[in-house]
């Protein structure tokens, strides 16, 4: 019994790891078993090991209750939990967590039942008794993971229920509603376009967007069942589309139906879930299938594997944008709307938009900071353009824009020391431009704090390493949180050059913080560059 109360324990505490993991099992268990320290801590398997061989030494001891002792104590020892360190991410109690939990308890609570009424039965020779209920109650606790799989597998068809009646609702909602949809998908860049476009759509009509990162089947859904039912107001639902696995963005434009679609990039985020680039490109590609033959397309001219979605020719109306084609030089064909003449510096993005269609040019002006922000305008720009906005109303709302939550945010502390937060996520091409923003503060020192990039697939190293390259140009300092899958971003510092004085391994953010907080002063930069999930300590 006190075996099973440390098992619900540890499931319990599991079960972060799994939400984390989206619920996917075979992502959790990888994951779980890529170390001993997750499937085997060592203070419970060394309790174990340690009141089994007292408890056997002692068995023929005066007093039958000293071996049961000895079994009570080390199995207290045992399951006690540890201290958990730094989280960053809770275990959120939704409905599914709470049913995925009732039913792992229960799981391991069966095995518990079966092992007391098997156990007492068990023939009474040496210490045969003894043994089976140390082995049945470690066995119980080492398998935490597992019955988090089972209770999984258990709720699989009430899950899949739910889902289905979740759908059809959100598509209830969408066919009373009726707003224009609008789908936006890529690799990276998504949330912010989406926020940029919601911002300046809102200028003339009412936009609704996905809250913050709801980029799933079940994120849309409720979205939809939450916010947007009985709004009849509603002129445009933009909805941000994400994936991990093909056929995830055909599933949401099946429930939106979407009119308009919006590729941003396509790049290595999410490689190794992919295998491959073409991989991605083909995934993200479902949100332009989905639209009928008169819907709207709109790529970013820049990006290869967005230029051939562009080039297959469907639909029939597709808006490319540029941030790098000569206004003056639009091949036949190209990107209808070009940005030129950009300029960055701590007020934000400076840069002209030329409508290569009707030659129709406008200034921009605006507080949002990294130059891959400038496409990210452009797309919005020609969606807003498209519905009849005209450009210069256009350039007006964007002159009042905001970055979308962590994403190159820029405050000051009360000790005079500018954070620059860009820790949603990291990717290669944005790192290098959140690096050049760190760069345009040259009034004292400025500090990298990053834990590097992952879900890169392959291409993990290499871009870390370069990372490290491109930093030793722009930082004066670097802090690395963990020392494991930061590795290829200090040999890149080094090899660049970069004084090992300067670079600092830490195993927490919080350490990365306390740091900052005591060595910086007042003119001094800190730029957060990512913050990995939990699932990524090391």
């Amino acid at each position: 019994m006190i075996w099973l109360a440390g098992t619900i324990i540890r499931i319990y505490r599991q079960a972060r790891f799994y939400q984390i993991e989206e619920y996917k099992s075979g992502r959790y268990l990888r994951w779980a078993l890529a170390r001993r320290d997750r499937w085997l801590p060592a203070r419970p398997a060394g309790a174990w090991l340690v009141g089994l061989l007292l408890a056997l030494f002692i068995s023929d001891a005066p007093g039958s209750f000293v071996p049961g002792a000895v079994g009570v104590i080390t199995g207290l020892i045992a399951v006690w939990p540890p201290d958990e360190g730094e989280v960053k991410k809770g275990f959120k109690a939704t409905a599914r967590a709470k049913r995925l939990l009732g039913a792992a308890f229960v799981s391991a609570a069966a095995l518990a039942a079966v092992a007391l009424l098997v156990i007492p039965r068990l023939p009474d020779v040496s210490d045969l008794r003894l043994v089976a209920a140390l082995a049945a109650g470690f066995a119980l606790w080492l398998l935490a993971p597992v019955w988090l799989v089972i209770g999984n597998l258990l709720m699989t068809p009430v899950e899949a229920a739910f889902r289905r009646q979740f759908v059809r609702r959100a598509a209830r909602v969408l066919d009373e509603v009726q707003p224009t949809v609008i789908g936006i998908t890529g690799s990276y860049g998504k949330t912010s376009t989406k926020t940029y476009l919601a911002h300046i759509l809102n200028g003339r009509w009412k936009a609704y967007p996905t809250p913050k990162s709801y980029n799933t089947l079940m994120g849309v859904c409720l979205a939809i069942n939450n916010d947007l039912a009985g709004d009849y107001g509603v002129d445009y639902f933009i909805c941000e589309m994400g994936a991990y696995i093909p056929g995830e963005i055909e599933s949401i434009c099946r429930l939106t139906h979407p009119a308009i679609s919006i590729v941003v990039e396509v790049g290595p985020q999410h490689l190794e879930r992919f295998g491959s680039l073409e991989n991605v490109a083909r995934a993200k590609y479902e949100i332009i299938k989905a639209l009928p033959p008169d819907g709207v397309g709109v790529f970013n001219w820049d990006n290869p594997y967005v230029r051939k979605m562009y080039e297959r020719g469907y639909p029939g109306t597709r808006l490319a944008v540029s941030k790098t084609v000569n206004p003056a030089d639009v091949p036949p064909g190209g990107p209808r709307f070009v940005a030129s003449d950009i300029e960055e510096t701590l007020d934000g993005l400076r840069f002209t938009v030329t409508d290569a269609q009707t030659g129709e040019r406008e200034p921009f002006v605006t507080p949002l900071l990294g130059e891959h922000n400038v496409t990210n305008l452009l797309l919005a720009a020609a969606v807003a353009v498209y519905e009849g906005m005209p450009l210069r109303d256009v350039a007006r709302r964007v002159r009042s824009l905001q970055p979308a939550e962590s994403r190159l945010v820029r405050q000051m502390t009360p000790e005079g020391i500018t954070i620059i937060n860009d820790a949603y996520s990291a990717n290669p091409v944005g790192a290098a431009y959140a690096l050049r923003v760190l760069s345009l503060h040259q009034g004292g020192r400025r500090l990298l704090i990053t834990p590097g990039m992952v879900e890169l697939g392959p291409l993990m190293e290499s871009e870390n390493r370069k990372l490290g390259e491109i930093a030793a140009a722009h930082a004066t300092d670097v802090i690395l949180v963990g020392a494991g899958q930061t590795g290829p971003v200090k040999t890149g510092l080094l090899a660049a050059g970069f004084p090992p004085e300067r670079l600092h391994v830490v195993d927490t953010l919080a350490e990365a913080v306390s740091w900052y907080q005591n060595e910086l002063r007042a003119g001094d930069t800190v730029l957060f560059l990512n913050d990995l999930p939990d699932t990524y300590s090391s």
